[in-house]
């Protein structure tokens, strides 16, 4: 959440950045938006600040492509909604130097949140207690608070983006195009409305949401895609599904790559980033980082494979590095202490500096992704540009980011199958010669398809139609 002490730190422009923006507001101007109802809700799931955000914070999409687009001629302005502030509120997100716009929800929403706090009573929730709470408690509650609660928060994102605040900030930072982070959210919605009553054109990308909430959402949904002015989708499995379900046609879909700061991606020395973490140089080092949500993220499926691979070389120095925390946290130590895993150094935190994520990746041999929903994962990508070979689950946009396969750097392994998993990290373990040269090809794969620039150019002529 934005504390006080944030907002006092924070909260109005220094002069430096206010003559920044009063220069820069001739170039042209993108306005991006989260997805999340809140960002409130964002920080709380990954235990992070709003000050932290604002500092380090550089762990997603949305700062890829600002950075992309910076490189291009491209100027951001990064649009939030908080219910900690009152009026729209500026900050600076260091890392980028980028603008960042948090607005208050609507009135409504308020009142919203109210009635659902009670609803939640009415069904004997207790303090602080959620609708996934009383769905998690039998199936019959599952079966039915599931749809309630997609509902419930269908409404809520309606009601919650504050349209007559936004348009007003959008005119005010001359805003040319709006982007929203996924096309399958309710947000997205609003802004096509927001964006007709206008005349300002709405885009959006995929990032993992490929499923539409609620019955609520799905006529609007339908209106929405076909009216909005293109959608940006790097997956071609996830364009099919568009095209499908929305009978668009192929002009309205870009295929954009999300991009990665491959300059600063690099890997250290082997030995050195060993002896900085406490790692024999013999050991052989599978590693993970990410959000700690476990079916998503197939974290089951990896700690199954870990068993294996260790009962399989009882004798072998074999080390997991595990770097991430969220939600699912606590399940996750409970998995590793009953299944008694050894080799396990997990840094259970939110790492947003990028020279520590480097050290582990560079202490690793190979980097594991055994995700079972993705939108576009940047976890490999970062792997691959510190010259890990990849073993990854066919997750939605790993098949796209290792298109060639071994050529790539990657083995592609089937989602949920923890055998094929054992057998993809022991090839590479056991294998030095092929090793070694799947990890020529993912820094290879790195260089020549993420990299900003080349995607800055590819947002910039989709956005500003100046293809």
């Amino acid at each position: 959440m934005i504390k006080s002490s944030n907002v006092e730190l924070i909260e109005q422009l220094d002069e430096q950045h206010q003559s920044y923006y009063s220069i820069n507001k001739s170039q042209p101007t993108i306005a991006l938006l989260h997805c999340y109802d809140l960002i409130d809700d964002f920080l709380d799931s990954i235990n992070i600040s709003f000050e932290d955000y604002c500092q380090d914070f550089i762990g997603s999409w949305i700062f890829g492509y600002i950075n992309a687009l910076k490189q291009v001629g491209v100027r951001t302005i990064l649009f939030c909604i908080s219910a900690t502030v009152d009026k729209p509120t500026r900050f600076i997100h260091q890392p980028t130097g980028t603008q960042m716009c948090v607005l208050p929800p609507s009135r409504m929403y308020h009142a919203y949140r109210a009635l659902r706090r009670k609803s939640l009573n009415m069904y004997g929730a207790k303090e602080n207690q959620s609708f996934k709470d009383i769905e998690d408690n039998s199936s019959i509650h599952r079966s039915f608070f599931t749809p309630l609660k997609d509902l419930a928060k269908s409404f809520g994102t309606y009601l919650c983006t504050p349209l007559g605040l936004l348009a007003r900030e959008l005119k005010r930072e001359n805003c040319q195009a709006i982007l929203c982070q996924e096309y399958e959210y309710a947000r997205f919605d609003s802004c096509v409305l927001l964006g007709k009553l206008i005349n300002i054109p709405v885009f959006a990308t995929f990032q993992g949401g490929n499923k539409t909430q609620s019955i609520l959402e799905a006529p609007v949904r339908q209106l929405s895609i076909n009216t909005c002015k293109g959608l940006i989708i790097a997956t071609q499995s996830e364009i099919e599904r568009v095209r499908n379900n929305y009978n668009i046609t192929s002009d309205k879909v870009a295929r954009i790559f999300n991009p990665l700061e491959i300059t600063t991606w690099q890997a250290i020395e082997r030995q050195q980033a060993r002896a900085t973490l406490g790692i024999p140089d013999d050991a052989k080092v599978v590693a993970w980082h990410g959000r700690i949500e476990i079916e998503r993220k197939g974290l089951d499926v990896l700690l199954d494979a870990w068993q294996q691979l260790c009962d399989e070389c009882p004798d072998k120095d074999l080390q997991l590095l595990i770097v991430g925390t969220g939600s699912e946290a606590n399940r996750l130590q409970q998995c590793i202490v009953n299944m008694k895993l050894r080799g396990v150094m997990w840094r259970n935190e939110f790492v947003s500096d990028r020279t520590v994520l480097q050290c582990y990746l560079s202490a690793a041999d190979v980097y594991a992704f055994p995700s079972r929903l993705e939108g576009f994962p940047l976890a490999p990508i970062e792997a691959m540009s510190c010259g890990l070979p990849v073993v990854a689950a066919d997750a939605p946009g790993v098949p796209d980011i290792f298109e060639g396969g071994e050529t790539h750097g990657g083995i592609i392994v089937p989602r949920g199958d923890s055998n094929a998993l054992v057998s993809g990290l022991r090839r590479v373990l056991e294998d030095e010669i092929l090793s070694t040269r799947l990890s020529r090809n993912a820094r290879r794969r790195a260089e020549d398809c993420f990299a900003p620039k080349t995607v800055g150019r590819q947002l910039r002529d989709v956005l500003l139609n100046t293809g």
